[in-house]
């Protein structure tokens, strides 16, 4: 079948979810009039997460007012919206992609590895990713899932559409010598945003499907940490890279907005085949492209240089997060106001 999809390229506010919200409503509402029945949301659209202190206040309860805002939208709307936010499960907390019907269905995917610094603010999942909803067989992911082959082994001959967010950043802007612009990394930073921008086309074409993509945009400064076990980090300030598009089953890009333009919508009609395809190859390795050493070198540092905050105290200012906002869900003055559109 076809039909209309819309992306979302989204520039929020760390730590303020009520602002983010009311700007994902407007946004939203915004797509449905002009027709999109599929609607991409970034990961994390409740607040960009940043190597900030700032980040753990956007966790969200279990039951939050995020979810319940896209289950109205899908609902009044007529349309299937998806995206991930922090929030609590049980005694931990995790990013959830949760894509929402317009039968009010709920899916939900816990992202399986936490990358980098987002190591200090949740835990990996252990879901497939996969839904059975009105459109067929969906998949989701999230970021550097996209360039991962265990992300296509979980969807290979699976799924007949995939819906994706992404939030990516580059090099520090204030490390004299070593940004995005400098001389000595700057073959690095472009091929860091060349694999954001291509990674839903190149996912696409291993599994013959349509991908549509949400990308978060604009700037951001927190702090890097250097060792595990110990506070020792630097300033911080970068952007978010790659880009907000619909890309088709053969990996063609129809629409694409890239993150230097700022928040917007893409619109592309999708066409949606009658069931899952013969996936076009799925790798036994680890990654899908072939990273650069430096990168893969920055992973692992950042991974294990932020694991142990989450143990130590990440996942208390988590859940304390998320207990804050249960008490202003819970308050009927603390609920998102309804736009009449």
């Amino acid at each position: 079948m076809s039909i209309k999809a819309a992306a979302i390229a989204l520039e929020t506010r760390v730590g303020d979810v009520a602002h983010n919200l009311a700007l994902v409503e407007t946004m939203v509402v915004e797509a449905a009039a002009k027709g999109a029945r599929i609607v991409a949301l970034p990961e994390f659209f409740t607040s960009a997460i940043t190597p900030d202190e700032r980040s753990y206040a956007a966790v969200l309860g279990e039951d939050n007012r995020a979810v319940r805002l896209l289950q109205h939208l899908a609902h009044k709307h007529k349309i299937w919206i998806g995206g991930s936010l922090l929030q609590q499960a049980q005694d931990q907390i995790v990013n959830r992609y949760v894509l929402v019907e317009p039968s009010q269905a709920t899916h939900c995917h816990d992202k399986d590895l936490p990358t980098m610094w987002e190591n200090a603010f949740y835990a990996g999942g252990h879901d497939d990713g996969v839904w059975e909803t009105e459109l067929g067989t969906a998949g989701a992911a999230m970021c550097w899932e996209l360039i991962r082959q265990q992300s296509l082994r979980r969807m290979a001959g699976r799924v007949q559409w995939v819906i994706t967010g992404t939030h990516w950043w580059t090099l520090p802007h204030n490390w004299p010598g070593l940004g995005p612009d400098s001389l000595l990394l700057r073959r690095l930073a472009r091929r860091n945003a060349q694999l954001s921008e291509s990674a839903p086309a190149v996912f696409a074409r291993h599994l013959q499907v349509p991908v549509i993509q949400a990308s978060h945009c604009g700037y951001f400064e927190g702090r890097f940490r250097l060792l595990a076990g110990r506070d020792i980090a630097l300033r911080y300030r970068s952007h978010f890279v790659g880009a907000t598009q619909i890309v088709n089953a053969q990996g063609e890009v129809l629409a694409l907005r890239r993150t230097q333009q700022g928040s917007g919508i893409v619109y592309a009609d999708i066409d949606i085949p009658r069931a899952a395809p013969v996936p076009a190859g799925v790798g036994s390795g680890f990654w899908i492209p072939r990273l650069p050493k430096l990168m893969r070198l920055y992973w692992h540092q950042q991974n294990w240089a932020n694991r142990p905050v989450y143990q130590r105290r990440g996942r208390r200012l988590g859940l304390e997060g998320a207990a804050c906002h249960a008490a202003l869900d819970s308050h009927p003055a603390a609920q998102p106001k309804r736009t009449s559109t």
